[in-house]
């Protein structure tokens, strides 16, 4: 084994994330896996590069000393991928307009906004649960724009360089319970409500699992979560085994489900448009605003949310109202 680019950046993710499982998920590797590649890095180079204990995993000396001189390597081989793959794509035909996106029921209204809007350019769609692995790759230039979900209380991992623009401050995050759940029968649901039900979340979606627990916690709640994908969580939630969190533009995907706001709106996310200049986040932002508005306007939960909203935060919620 010899070390290469990709081993090096391998050890700047496990120093900056400050865990193995959060250096996993940012490099989209299973945590196994990259304990291996971590325990052969140090084969390699002939001592130990990180302490792990119960508080994470942080960079011994000798750990120091090489993410010290992996950094700038790491940098300058990221620099030239993205100038390569620039000139590459100004010389392989058509413009196109590559896209990164955490889920959201406006990208669809959003992608065909933007075809009408350049019929000349060919947006490029790729779907990732990761927001801090879309953001990167924005800054790496493998893609021009991301559209992310940044959970409250859990930042993202902005690179260097990346403009940011803000589309919606605070969004809400509903629940979907079983329609004969008890609590289904109430406009808005109470925690309190809900102290006795099993939670399962998508722990790959940055931030969630933890704005979960927390929200939980410091309503008097042990967390019960179970790991899980949605479309798992939507099955299990229809026949009453678990609660799921969902996005206020969702609708129910079966008719045994709901969807109701949760009372204070314990939990939000701020939703945001990345790329490397302004000038892409001026062009593209506005097709991204009506599309989210519109999508918000055909969900019937937020609709409602949203009027008994309108009297405590006009600014916004009458503009939603009324898109």
């Amino acid at each position: 084994m010899e070390l290469e680019v990709r081993h090096l950046r391998v050890l700047c993710a496990i120093a900056d994330a400050g865990s193995l499982h959060k250096a996993a998920r940012e490099l989209g590797m299973a945590q196994p896996s990259l304990s291996t590649q971590l325990r052969r890095i140090e084969q390699l180079l002939g001592g130990r590069l990180f302490v792990r204990d119960s508080t994470g995993s942080r960079p011994t000396p000798l750990g120091q000393v090489v993410v010290g001189r992996a950094r700038p390597l790491v940098a300058e081989f990221s620099a030239i991928v993205t100038e390569t793959r620039a000139a590459a794509a100004h010389t392989a035909g058509g413009p196109r307009l590559r896209i990164g996106a955490t889920a959201s029921r406006a990208i669809p209204g959003w992608l065909s906004r933007l075809r009408a809007r350049m019929p000349a350019v060919e947006p490029s769609l790729q779907m990732d649960v990761s927001a801090n692995a879309l953001l990167r790759q924005v800054a790496e230039g493998r893609l021009d724009l991301a559209f992310v979900h940044e959970v409250e209380g859990s930042p993202l991992r902005v690179p260097n360089g990346l403009c940011l623009r803000i589309l919606v401050e605070r969004e809400p995050q509903f629940v979907t319970m079983a329609a004969d759940h008890p609590a289904a029968a109430h406009p808005e649901v109470r925690l309190a409500d809900l102290a006795h039900d099993r939670w399962m979340v998508d722990a790959t979606v940055d931030g969630e699992w933890d704005g979960v627990c927390r929200v939980l916690r410091a309503a008097g709640i042990k967390p019960d979560l179970l790991h899980g994908d949605y479309l798992t969580a939507y099955l299990l939630a229809a026949i009453g085994e678990v609660v799921t969190v969902s996005q206020p533009t969702a609708l129910p995907p079966r008719p045994d489900l709901v969807i109701r706001p949760l009372h204070g709106d314990p939990i939000g996310v701020r939703l945001l448009l990345a790329a490397r200049t302004t000038d892409e986040l001026d062009a593209e932002s506005a097709e991204l605003e009506k599309a989210y508005w519109e999508a918000a306007c055909q969900a019937p939960a937020y609709q409602e949310w949203l009027t008994r909203g309108a009297a405590r935060e006009p600014a916004q919620t009458l503009r939603a109202v009324g898109a």
